[in-house]
């Protein structure tokens, strides 16, 4: 059955791959970006596939954006049943070169701006019995160098969904995370490129959320290490 799905940061990478699989399979799908220009962009490259593509501008640090854009969403497709927490940024440097703005950047994009996406949409996920996904990272539960801002705002993403999890499924909604690990992006200043093909690629994250989609309903994969099968080569 077709579903209305709502990815963040879907104008390119991790959640425009999503998009593109998502599409394919039939489902309406709305991205949202901070960048009216990428959202536009975006849309009309995945109109190629489907008409039933969606754009919002939305910066998930903006809780009122997030309210916006749900509103829009339902408004264009009558109802939402699944949000995929997808926006996120990474800066990488020691914790004492760390810039207040830098920790501030990834907290609130990467965490609180998963809070924003599900308190924004949580009341039409109820009506749904819908899915809340978020995309976390290995980096979640493994900490490394030059980490300290990154590590923070993933532990905390995984401890968020964990918790959302207990605290939405007497309401019938599903929630998970996804954590994977190197990804084929543009993340972190990286150009894809054949170096990259041993990664994940971001249509892989699309044929896993599917799949997830595809599940009996009383099965939950709550979280989900999402890891390449082969090494760096």
């Amino acid at each position: 059955m077709s579903k209305v799905i709502y990815i963040t940061g879907g104008t390119k990478g991790i959640g425009f791959g999503i998009a593109e699989v998502l599409l394919k399979n039939g489902h309406k799908v709305a991205i949202s970006g901070r960048k009216q220009e990428d959202v536009d962009k975006a849309v009309s490259e995945l109109k190629v596939i489907s008409e039933s593509i969606f754009g919002v501008s939305s910066d998930v640090r903006n809780f009122a954006d997030e309210e916006n854009a749900v509103s829009k969403i339902t408004e264009r497709f009558g109802s939402l049943d699944v949000v995929v927490a997808n926006a996120g940024l990474g800066v990488f440097k020691p914790v004492d070169e760390l810039s207040v703005e830098d920790w501030n950047a990834m907290q609130e994009t990467n965490l609180t701006g998963c809070f924003y996406s599900l308190k924004a949409s949580v009341e039409e996920l109820k009506k749904s019995e819908g899915y809340y996904i978020t995309i976390a990272s290995l980096a979640g539960t493994n900490f490394f160098e030059n980490g300290a801002g990154y590590n923070a705002s993933k532990f905390g993403v995984v401890g968020f969904t964990q918790a959302a999890m207990i605290d939405l499924r007497k309401y019938n909604i599903k929630v998970s995370t996804i954590m994977p690990g190197s990804v084929a992006t543009y993340f972190n200043g990286n150009v894809p490129s054949e170096k990259d093909e041993w990664k994940i690629q971001p249509e892989d994250m699309g044929n896993l959320i599917l799949d997830m989609l595809n599940m009996n309903p009383r099965v939950l994969p709550s979280k989900i290490e999402f890891r390449a099968s082969q090494v760096k080569k």
